[in-house]
Parts: structure tokens; sequence; C-alpha cells
């Protein structure tokens, strides 16, 4: 018997090598992707900042400014929480002008209240929002009457339910009028804590309390103003004043003009 051998198999053709289009002048080629390309860890937290530094930072302004004032005008708790709240949305210097002749007729919720809402709505219309904010200050006034004898309140809880009033009013008004150690973020705080850094974060909550974890307890009382005044007059959002800044060599941001 004849042994027949089964035909062989014919090798598959081979793909075309695939041609690549020449490079254009002045391109660079196409990096090659790693299998192990580093990925950044789930749940790293930031770096966390070196107290002596933090220390350093506060030891010079307190040296600079040793008794740091706030700059709206006020002559007791309640004319100081009625400024703080005219002060939304607006500037200290307008602020000012508009409530001396307001303060000296009405310095106590009970003559607020006889002075009436359309009254304080005339005398503070140089200020924006100034329809609300008369509300407001009639309001708090009936408020402070009613429910605290008359008396500006020294608990953060208690002041945030006056009308007008949140949590960095309370905490302007217990830190300058009761000596508490409040830290009030307004968007000056948040830009500089956020910049320089100091306790990064996400929102005015957040560096609020970054900062009240860092900051020594013997800087504490007048934190807040050295924060804003350096904000305001130094540390400014479009054009600081790095070639004076009295910490620009603690101040680890890349954009700084020195």
């Amino acid at each position: 018997m004849t042994k027949i051998n089964p035909p062989k198999e014919k090798p598959a053709p081979k793909a075309p090598a695939r041609r690549l289009a020449p490079l254009k002048a002045g391109s660079k080629p196409a990096a090659k992707l790693s299998a192990k390309a580093p990925t950044k860890p789930r749940g790293a937290r930031p770096k966390q900042p070196d107290p002596a530094r933090v220390k350093e930072i506060f030891r010079r302004f307190e040296a600079a400014d040793s008794h740091p004032k706030g700059e709206l005008h006020y002559t007791n708790p309640f004319t100081l929480l009625i400024a703080v709240v005219l002060s939304a949305q607006a500037t200290d210097a307008g602020v000012n002008k508009a409530t001396p002749a307001l303060f000296a007729l009405a310095d106590s919720p009970q003559k607020m209240l006889a002075l009436g809402e359309e009254k304080v709505r005339d005398m503070i219309k140089t200020i924006g929002l100034f329809r609300t904010k008369a509300k407001h200050v009639i309001m708090l006034s009936e408020r402070l009457v009613k429910e605290f004898g008359g008396e500006v309140p020294q608990s953060r809880e208690a002041l945030e339910t006056l009308p007008g009033v949140g949590r960095k009013t309370a905490n302007v008004v217990m830190n300058i009028a009761f000596g508490a150690p409040t830290m009030a973020v307004d968007t000056h705080i948040f830009r500089i804590s956020n910049r320089i850094p100091l306790a990064p974060g996400k929102t005015p909550l957040e560096v609020e309390r970054g900062l009240e974890k860092i900051i020594p307890d013997a800087y504490k009382l007048h934190a807040h103003h050295w924060l804003i005044l350096h904000g305001r007059y130094i540390c400014m959002a479009r054009a600081p004043k790095c070639p004076v800044c009295i910490i620009s060599d603690l101040c680890q941001w890349p954009d700084k003009r020195v």
C-alpha cells in the first residue's frame, strides 16, 4: 500500500510593514509609552507646613505691627456688628463714609429700630446692596432687643442666628469686640493662604480650620488682621509687591516677583 503524505500547509502571508509618514520639519517623534508609567498614589496627603517657617512669618508680622487694627470705624460692639454687616461686598472705606452719620443717630439696637428701615436705607444708599442691608440692620436690631436684651452675643452660634450675619462676620465681631482668637477668612486671607502657602484649601472654612491648626497660640489673636492687611497692601491679587514683602524669602509661591 502506497503511503500518501498530506500536503504541506503554506505559511500565512506576512502583513505588509506599516509605513510611517515622514516627520515634518521641526516636529519631534512621539514618546514611547511605558507599561510601568508612574501614577499618582491615591489618597496622598499634601505636604504639612514647616512649623518653624510659619512661626517666623508671624513673628515678622508682629515685629512690623504689634497691635494691628481693623479699618472699619465703630464705637461699640453693636456699631461694629453693623459696620461688618454693611461691609459685605463693599470696601471698608466706602462703609466708613456712610456710618458716622448713622452711628451718631443710632448706636444701639433700640435707637436703630426707632430710626426705621426707610431712614437707614437713605443713610447707607452709597453702599452696595443697601436695600437688603437696611432690612438686615433693622431685623437684627429687633432680634437683639427681643432675644438678647439689646446686647451683642459673644458666641458664634448666637451671632449666626442674626439676619445678615454669617461665619466670617461672627468671627470678626468675636475677635475685635470680645478678644477671641478667631480667623475671619476673607478674599485676602483665602488668596494668601493658598499662595504662600500657609494652609491651602478649596473653601474659606477649610482655610480657616487649617490656619487655626498651624498658627502658634501667641499669634492667633492678631493673625487675621496681619493677613488681611498683608493681602490688601502687599500681597495683592494682580500686582503683589514682592520686592518690599517682609516674608518674601519664606514665600514659596513660584510666581513671586523677586
